[in-house]
């Protein structure tokens, strides 16, 4: 679809991403995901164009529905509209505080097809070391859900691969299956060598929640996210003053505006950052400030986009000059992904220069 503007043009490209294997978590598994990329030019330079990706997940992301195309193309007929021909950072920034909050991912795609614009078309979207083809990037290797032996063998590639930061997806088998596969890393491997975070996507209970975290706590745990659903506040906020584990909060922060009241109300010991979620790399920007205000840990992690989104998220963490494992391992769960200079080698994610995109799919 082709959106004609006075002196923008857009093009909006669907694309359904296709899982290399089912990929399981507390909330289900999944085989397949829908992206929506924006392509953006000016009416008189069509060469030159800016690419984002907005991809809502469904059964998480406030804006995934039926209606999200029409959604989509409205936010950007109302948005590029208004915009002039001269684009800064300032300006781009300040369109995308226009779009409507309950469409995150819109203004994730919408904003950093604009950055790539305005850096010249080149995938580049902000000033960094990663897109110079330096600073490699520290990620975490992620295990998903299903049997325990799909889960063993996913723990000795990523050993194999050379990762000493391993996040564990929990909360949908059988409880002792996980801990032997927690137990297999850990009896390898001491504190300093691996780094094990857990992600429980919200999976356990008022009931349950404490057992669990003390049994989980024996292996060194860096720390867990999600332990309980988000929206009970009151539940979150003891989960977090009485876990032998530290807390990290992820689906909590979706929809929130007030970070403040959040953070102080339930002091986690980290946040979990996620672009597409939360609305894109100004409204991360903040959050982190408000973050690192309360000395509350972060980190950002993809949600499953392809390698235009990911791109975008590792440039915004390069920008940060960060030194922690990021969640950025996503780009190689699908067998029909986008072609990129990004790449996974030993344990870091690293944007090789001298490959070029493929980006027939989107033309």
């Amino acid at each position: 679809m082709e959106l004609d503007l006075s002196t923008y043009k857009v093009f909006i490209h669907p694309h359904t991403l296709k899982f290399k294997f089912k990929a399981g978590t507390s909330r289900g598994s999944y085989t397949e995901k829908k992206s929506w990329f924006i392509k953006v030019w000016r009416a008189d330079n069509p060469e030159v164009f800016g690419l984002g990706e907005c991809g809502p997940l469904p059964g998480l992301s406030p804006d995934y529905s039926e209606n999200f195309q029409t959604d989509l193309q409205n936010s950007l007929n109302h948005s590029l509209d208004q915009l002039g021909e001269n684009l800064t950072e300032a300006i781009i920034f300040d369109a995308i505080r226009k779009v409507d909050p309950k469409l995150p991912s819109v203004k994730f795609g919408l904003e950093t097809a604009l950055l790539d614009l305005k850096n010249g078309g080149q995938r580049k979207i902000l000033a960094c070391d990663f897109y110079q083809g330096h600073h490699p990037i520290p990620i975490n290797g992620l295990i998903w859900m299903g049997e325990k032996d799909f889960m063993m063998q996913q723990v000795k590639d990523k050993i194999e691969d050379g990762f000493t930061c391993i996040k564990i997806k929990v909360g949908a088998i059988d409880h002792e299956e996980e801990m032997e596969v927690i137990r297999f890393i850990r009896n390898r491997f001491p504190v300093d060598d691996m780094t094990i975070r857990l992600d429980a996507n919200g999976a356990y209970t008022k009931k349950n929640v404490f057992p669990i975290l003390e049994a989980f706590s024996k292996y060194g745990i860096h720390s867990i996210e999600q332990p309980v659903r988000q929206g009970q506040p009151e539940l979150m906020q003891k989960v977090c003053a009485q876990s032998p584990i530290p807390i990290a909060l992820d689906e909590e922060l979706i929809g929130k505006t007030d970070k403040e009241v959040l953070l102080d109300s339930i002091r986690p010991t980290y946040i979990i950052l996620k672009p597409t979620l939360i609305g894109g790399i100004r409204e991360t920007l903040d959050w982190i400030r408000v973050a690192e205000q309360r000395k509350t840990g972060w980190w950002m992690t993809s949600l499953l986009e392809s390698n235009i989104g990911l791109n975008s998220i590792a440039q915004l963490a390069s920008y940060l000059k960060v030194s922690m494992p990021q969640g950025l391992g996503t780009g190689q769960l699908y067998e029909n992904n986008i072609l990129s200079p990004l790449k996974v080698e030993n344990g870091n994610i690293v944007y090789d220069p001298s490959e070029p995109w493929d980006l027939k799919i989107i033309n």
